[in-house]
């Protein structure tokens, strides 16, 4: 089975935001940072050379295929800042509507800039989308450990 590419590395999320040349994305990604620190209450840490991961899950899919992988997190992209809520964004048509200016991919907020955003409502989405991953995790680690009991 094929690895995922995209790993935690030792480099430090700070010196990574600081580098960022572009004012308006280095201000909104260091309060992305801020955001994301308080509501996962851990500190982020980097996914290989450009994403900002918070947050740690292990998934198994039913296909047996399994990794590691951050609860939500950010890279500034050259497009857009993206911004990743693992259990996606469809589950909470009610704060889309509020939300502002975006795109979305299945687990990717696309935006251009943070003040496009309103940021109660991103930070109400961000908590809601925790919340339903880490409900998720447990439903199918009951789920795996269920399907082991009856193997034996």
């Amino acid at each position: 089975m094929a690895e995922l590419k995209t790993k935690p590395t030792e480099q430090k999320v700070k010196d990574f935001l600081n580098a960022i040349k572009h004012e308006q994305t280095r201000a909104d990604c260091i309060e992305l940072d801020i955001l994301m620190s308080q509501i996962v209450k851990q500190p982020g840490k980097m996914w290989g050379p450009s994403i900002v991961g918070y947050g740690d899950m292990h998934y198994v899919y039913d296909s047996g295929r399994e990794g590691d992988w951050f609860l939500m997190g950010f890279s500034p992209r050259k497009q857009n800042l993206t911004i990743y809520i693992m259990s996606g964004y469809t589950h909470h048509p009610e704060l889309m509507q509020t939300l502002g200016k975006y795109k979305t991919g299945k687990s990717c907020l696309y935006v251009k800039k943070l003040n496009d955003l309103h940021i109660p409502t991103l930070k109400k989405l961000m908590k809601a989308g925790l919340a339903k991953t880490k409900a998720d995790m447990k439903m199918f680690e009951a789920k795996r450990k269920q399907a082991k009991k009856s193997v034996r």
